[in-house]
C-alpha cells in the first residue's frame, strides 16, 4: 500500500508554518516526521504545557493528540473541496511527564468518506507511554470563503 496522503506526501513544512500563530505554535508543537501512513510531532513540557503541580497538563496531551489526528486526516482529503473537523476524542493519561519533550505519533484506524478514526500514542523522551488517545473526525464539504 502506498502513502495515504492526498498528493502523495505529507505537507510537513506547510503544516508547521500554518500552525505557528495558532494553539499548536503557542504550545510549541512541531510536526517532525511523517511516513506513508503516520505522522509524529513533539511538544515541550514547560510552563506553557504544565499544570500548577509541575506535570504535563492532560489538556495539553489532548491538544497534541487532536492536532495530530486533525492534521493527519486533513492531509488525506482534497483541501480544495473538503475539510476535517473533530467529533470526539478520548484519552487515557498513563504516566506523568515533568520536563523535556513528549512525542505524539498518530496513525489512522479507519479512513472513510465521511468519518476517520485515528489512534495517537504520546511518549516521553525515554519512549515510555504518557497518554494514549483516539480521535474521530468528520469529513465535510469545505465551507465557502
Amino acid at each position: 500500500m502506498g502513502a495515504i496522503w492526498h498528493g502523495g506526501t505529507f505537507p510537513l513544512d506547510d503544516f508547521n508554518h500554518r500552525a505557528a500563530g495558532c494553539l499548536n505554535g503557542h504550545l510549541g508543537m512541531e510536526i517532525i516526521e511523517a511516513g506513508d501512513d503516520w505522522i509524529k510531532a513533539r511538544m515541550p513540557v514547560d510552563e506553557r504545557t504544565k499544570q500548577p503541580f509541575g506535570l504535563l497538563h492532560g489538556g495539553a496531551s489532548v491538544a497534541l493528540a487532536e492536532t495530530l489526528a486533525s492534521q493527519g486526516a486533513f492531509a488525506t482529503v482534497d483541501p480544495a473541496t473538503k475539510a476535517v473537523v473533530g467529533m470526539e476524542i478520548n484519552a487515557n493519561h498513563v504516566r506523568p511527564a515533568r520536563g523535556g519533550f513528549v512525542f505524539g505519533e498518530a496513525r489512522p484506524e479507519a479512513i472513510g468518506r465521511t468519518t476517520q478514526v485515528w489512534s495517537i500514542r504520546i511518549t516521553d523522551e525515554r519512549g515510555k507511554l504518557v497518554c494514549i488517545s483516539r480521535c474521530t473526525l468528520a469529513v465535510i464539504d469545505r465551507p465557502k470563503d
